[in-house]
């Protein structure tokens, strides 16, 4: 994916998002310009850094599903975070090193995935062994002297004679066949699995203490009794985990994060002043901006995987700046920030094609969720019409919540059916929306307007 052109990213996005043609633009080349950048021999290579993009328009227009989407399709490390989250250095609140902790977390779990699936087949097979073993042969205890057990000397145990290890692989492989069928999912068996290290909070994140101690404190273990569906999965897990190189993983993550890493920055207009008065909160929010502004243009951040450097990750700021302007953020903020993308508010025709273009749209959505309790929904053009009518109208009559809008729509349209479905008793049938149905079960803000009254 990291090849495409940015026509190619555009079409991808496309799919998934209606509109914004100019803020797909601008991510489709800042995407492709990774690529270009890769191309680019290693002198020359370190000298270009990503140029980062400030989207500004009003909230549920796209501005953090086009961030999303572009980082799914660069196969990139993605982080979202809220700047009035932050608070300056010295007050309590979550430090603005956090945000690239949290990206180095989500590409250690992109590429501890990617390996995992790597050796998924090989780790099926040596689970599949374990339960075997655990189903024919009872779990063997230390006898004897304890301190032969501890100091590794053999056992004098008396070795099964030919006839025993004979009938023992037969009822091995009769398991064996037996699991393939299915015949014993539902067996219960006792599995020792390890125990997770307890957890404390610092600064508004989980730490394992078993990592802070690195390692020093051995690992706990516990018996656990159940079904043999359960404990395929978990003995599988503890397979991957053997099979996985973790300094590689490791490795890898931190390169990618540091070369591919995309950090989505929301609400960054409420930390900007107004009208750089100067005093009261406009001087904790610009605390709170020269905080972010190392992160921003590069610095060296230091986590528990080691250190990493930020001078390559690509940065999208989002805002509204609906009271505040883009000039009320610190200027040297602004520079940080040179690719400006204005986001327009959605119009009714964007409702429609919100409704039935994207693969992902909430008539599409709502299909398959009700679909499960045997209603099978179906929408006709007129009630798209009503409900893109109900949307408009109700972000024009109250907040403008854009595309989100739609969720409230929707939640109000089908309560009813919602919550009578899934009955035993009631047989499947099929149900269609359309345009009068949408008026009679709406109310209040989200009522669409009746415009057959103006008409003479």
């Amino acid at each position: 994916m990291a090849e495409l052109t940015p026509r190619e990213i555009v079409r991808e996005l496309d799919r998934f998002i209606v509109g914004q043609e100019e803020a797909k633009k601008m991510v489709a080349i800042a995407l492709r310009n990774r690529y270009r950048r890769s191309r680019v021999e290693e002198p020359l290579r370190e000298e270009i850094s990503p140029k980062n993009i400030l989207m500004i328009g009003p909230t549920g227009v796209g501005k953090t599903e086009i961030s999303r989407r572009l980082a799914r399709l660069a196969n990139a490390p993605f982080v979202k975070v809220e700047a009035t989250k932050f608070t300056e250095v010295g007050y309590v609140g979550r430090d603005v090193d956090s945000i690239i902790r949290d990206l180095v977390e989500n590409a250690i779990r992109m590429v501890r995935a990617e390996h995992e699936k790597r050796v998924e087949p090989r780790a099926s097979v040596l689970a599949e062994d374990r339960l075997v073993t655990l189903l024919t042969e009872p779990q063997k205890k230390p006898a004897g002297n304890p301190l032969d057990f501890l100091l590794g000397r053999k056992s004098t145990e008396p070795q099964p004679s030919e006839s025993e290890q004979t009938a023992l692989k037969a009822r091995r492989e009769e398991v064996r066949q037996q699991l393939m069928r299915g015949e014993l999912e539902d067996r219960e068996l006792e599995v020792e699995v390890q125990e997770e290290a307890p957890q404390v909070e610092i600064g508004g994140s989980a730490i394992n203490i078993g990592d802070m101690m690195g390692g020093m404190m051995p690992r706990r273990t516990k018996l656990r009794r159940m079904k043999v569906r359960d404990a395929r999965k978990v003995l599988k897990q503890e397979e991957c985990d053997k099979l996985i190189d973790s300094d590689a993983v490791t490795e890898d993550a931190l390169r990618r994060a540091e070369q591919h890493g995309i950090v989505f920055i929301d609400e960054i207009d409420k930390i900007a002043g107004h009208g750089g008065a100067g005093h009261g909160p406009d001087v904790s929010r610009e605390g709170v901006q020269r905080d972010i502004l190392p992160i921003v243009e590069g610095t060296t951040v230091n986590t528990k995987y080691g250190p990493i450097k930020t001078d390559y990750m690509l940065f999208i700021g989002a805002g509204a700046f609906h009271v505040s302007k883009v000039s009320d953020l610190i200027p040297e903020l602004q520079g940080r920030f040179p690719v400006r993308v204005h986001l327009k508010s959605l119009t009714r025709e964007d409702f429609e094609k919100i409704l039935t273009q994207p693969e992902n749209a909430l008539t599409i959505q709502y299909k398959a969720l009700l679909a499960v309790d045997k209603v099978m929904l179906s929408f006709t053009d007129s009630a798209i019409e009503a409900i893109a009518d109900a949307a408009c109208a109700a972000n024009e009559s109250g907040e403008d919540i854009g595309a989100r809008r739609l969720h409230a729509v929707f939640e109000q349209l089908l309560e009813d059916v919602s919550f009578n479905a899934g009955d035993e008793n009631m047989p499947p049938f099929d149900l269609v929306i359309d345009g009068d149905y949408v008026r009679a079960h709406l109310s209040g803000e989200n009522r669409p307007a009746d415009v057959r009254k103006f008409i003479l």
